[in-house]
């Protein structure tokens, strides 16, 4: 899935992934329009994918603060061995090889 309207057109004709429906609300709805548009993309691109263990720990990560987010993903700081996984890695690769302006 690579553009929010086939995972939102997914998601409308799929109304029993009630899941998948409020994590894409969440990423789209962080609080500050930079973690908006880093989760809301990734969302739309690779949550449709996503297995049941990637979505808890994609939904672990939306309960983390905006700034620790910031610095795992964009600065490459370690995240906490609890955030150390491979949905981690896939935002960080995500964000890697968007241009600006996408």
């Amino acid at each position: 899935m690579g553009t929010s309207h086939s995972v939102l057109d997914q998601l409308r004709k799929d109304r029993s992934d009630t899941r998948r429906r409020r994590l894409l609300f969440r990423s789209w709805h962080r609080g500050t329009q930079e973690s908006d548009l880093i989760l809301g993309r990734f969302a739309d691109a690779h949550l449709a994918d996503l297995d049941s263990e990637q979505l808890d720990r994609f939904q672990a990560l939306l309960d983390c603060s905006d700034a620790d987010l910031s610095d795992w993903i964009i600065e490459g700081l370690a995240p906490p061995r609890q955030h150390d996984h491979d949905v981690i890695r896939l935002l960080r690769e995500f964000c890697a090889v968007r241009q600006p302006g996408q």
